[in-house]
């Protein structure tokens, strides 16, 4: 049928797609949405009126725009108000700053990594550290980790406050490249590699200390046939 609706009705107020696929079907994605905001209007909400008779004051406010006389006759559903706060994801008591986790997911699965710190958004930041087994600095969720008995003694190593959530951000010409399909890898910042040299170097003397520890981190953890992780003491 010619000139037909891309998402049609089925029922009053039900749609053939939702509001996901039909943004898909009309391609809004290509589209880039731009909204301005319309000028602010001064629109005054009272108005004075001249009143006839002496006796009334000869002027009188009034609103400017008169209520309607008429009003639904079913209520207008209000959306509920949150009083609730974002708060700060509870770390497990068997996860502190010093402790080697076990990595379940993501390209370094199996790698026994030490927690350095909680970050503001809940996540773990870890570290291998890379000189040991290739692992860099990297946010985790706890989630994802199996907590180990085994912990370093991170007194000694001071932890800079810019590592932070903000600092493993993608820039936007990171963004912008993948978009546009540039497939050139781009260069590791310097900045970081040095940031990482530094954490490791001090990571370090602490492994240093305990005998097989290094061996330890270096490790890959894996199962065989009839070993099952809840059974199991880390």
């Amino acid at each position: 049928m010619p000139h037909a609706p891309r998402n049609s009705f089925i029922a009053p107020g039900v749609t053939r797609f939702s509001r996901s696929v039909a943004y898909a079907k009309k391609a809004q994605y290509k589209r880039k949405q731009v909204a301005t905001a319309p000028a602010a209007k001064n629109v005054a909400t009272d108005k004075s009126v001249e009143v006839k008779g002496a006796k009334n004051g000869a002027k009188r406010t009034i609103p400017a725009q008169k209520a309607s006389r008429f009003y639904p006759a079913e209520d207008v559903p209000q959306p509920k108000l949150g009083r609730k706060t974002a708060k700060k994801t509870a770390l497990r008591s068997t996860i502190t700053p010093g402790t080697v986790v076990i990595l379940l997911a993501g390209r370094y699965r199996g790698k026994r990594v030490v927690v350095l710190k909680q970050l503001d958004s809940g996540l773990l930041l870890v570290t291998g550290p890379f000189k040991v087994n290739g692992v860099p600095m990297r946010r985790v969720n706890q989630a994802y980790v199996i907590a180990t008995s085994t912990k370093l003694d991170l007194s000694a190593v001071k932890i800079d406050e810019k590592f932070n959530d903000c600092y493993f951000k993608k820039s936007a010409k990171t963004d912008k490249a993948f978009l546009e399909g540039e497939t050139k890898k781009a260069a590791f910042p310097a900045s970081k590699a040095a940031d990482q040299k530094i954490v490791d170097k001090a990571l370090l003397e602490v492994i240093a200390k305990t005998p097989f520890l290094r061996q330890y981190l270096v490790a890959t953890f894996s199962l065989s046939k009839g070993q099952f992780p809840h059974n199991m003491k880390f």
